[in-house]
């Protein structure tokens, strides 16, 4: 092997290389595990006295300078590369600043605050309540007991029972007792916190999540967001029930909606209603949505009950009232035209940066 030979061909390779990932690779081919030098190392055992004496005198030389001159090359190569990235990194103090990006309100929220708004605005105070609730609160102080078919009205999550004890101001559930928890299936066990700890007269709106145990479609969902609202004084009536939500869809909407109130039932009022509006996403044409009827039912309601007054210890003879329940879920819907109610919970980027 010519020494002098090799030595020009690995100086002239560490010249060449132009990055530290080629320097690593000359280095490799030369002193690596197989490389150059380690081969010719490696065959001395084959040489006489002498010459195995001076091969490996003068490889030793080559390889001592080699690395010198693998780490003059690194070092080098090591500064060109701080060196772009210094430039790549150098602050222009007169470039525009970046636009930090902000994130925006759920369509749910959007509806809920401005329902919240417009209530607010007519004399209603928002009063908020537990989503686990117990029994009494969500079905008995509503005049639906245990064995009442009105249940099947709602689809209930009943959760495992606790022994925990819960203030309960009611003679039905005494306070030794654990009572049956449950998520609630709408929000009136609100109304009946709020005049168990308040006198009337009184105005209030309860929004919030609820949850029904029940098959999702394009319009139902196992939860969703519902806003009741309760007016009790001495002289309320539905004319004025009525006179409320067409000004509150007359404002939330924009625009006058055709709106249809039908005879129904309801444990906690009576009479009772269901109230209807024109399906603003087909026009009233018909859609799936609409279940090609043309009207969606946006809300229940109805003349407050004697007997829910009696369980809040309100004398039914000098009180009346008025509640009243709906969907957010649809008045979003039907304020942006949205066609199927999983969307909103669906987590799409691409459908919620519309809002």
């Amino acid at each position: 092997m010519d020494i002098i030979l090799l030595k020009n061909r690995a100086i002239s390779e560490i010249q060449s290389a132009q990055n530290l990932e080629e320097l690593e690779e000359v280095f490799r081919r030369y002193l690596g595990k197989n490389g150059e030098f380690t081969q010719i190392l490696r065959s001395l055992g084959g040489l006489e006295q002498e010459e195995r004496i001076r091969v490996g005198r003068e490889t030793n030389e080559l390889k001592n300078f080699f690395i010198e001159q693998v780490e003059l090359k690194r070092r080098e190569s090591h500064g060109r590369e701080f060196q772009r990235q210094a430039e790549g990194e150098r602050i222009d103090v007169t470039a525009p600043g970046k636009r930090v990006v902000s994130g925006h309100l759920h369509p749910l929220t959007l509806v809920q605050r401005k329902a919240v708004e417009i209530f607010s605005s007519m004399g209603f105070v928002v009063a908020e309540g537990p989503e686990v609730e117990t029994e009494w609160y969500n079905f008995d102080a509503l005049r639906i007991p245990p064995n009442h078919p009105a249940r099947d009205m709602w689809d209930t999550f009943w959760l495992e029972e606790k022994q925990k004890e819960f203030e309960v101001s009611s003679p039905e559930f005494p306070k030794t007792k654990t009572p049956k928890l449950l998520l609630r299936t709408h929000t009136s066990p609100v109304q009946i916190r709020y005049m168990e700890s308040h006198n009337p007269p009184l105005r209030i709106i309860a929004p919030g999540r609820i949850f029904r145990y029940e098959a999702t479609d394009a319009s139902h969902e196992i939860n969703f967001y519902q806003l009741e609202g309760l007016m009790v004084a001495k002289d309320a009536s539905a004319a004025h029930f009525k006179g409320v939500i067409e000004e509150f869809f007359r404002r939330f909407f924009g625009k006058l909606v055709a709106v249809r109130l039908r005879p129904s039932y309801f444990p906690f009022t009576e009479p009772s209603f269901e109230v209807d509006m024109s399906c603003l996403i087909c026009g009233g044409k018909g859609c799936s949505s609409c279940a090609q009827a043309g009207w969606v039912e946006i809300m229940g309601a109805g003349m407050v009950h004697p007997s829910v007054f009696k369980a809040v210890k309100y004398m039914p003879r000098d009180w009346r009232g008025f509640a009243f329940g709906m969907g957010l879920d649809r008045l979003a819907m039907m304020k942006y035209k949205i066609g199927d109610i999983r969307l909103l919970y669906g987590g799409d980027l691409r459908f919620l940066q519309q809002f």
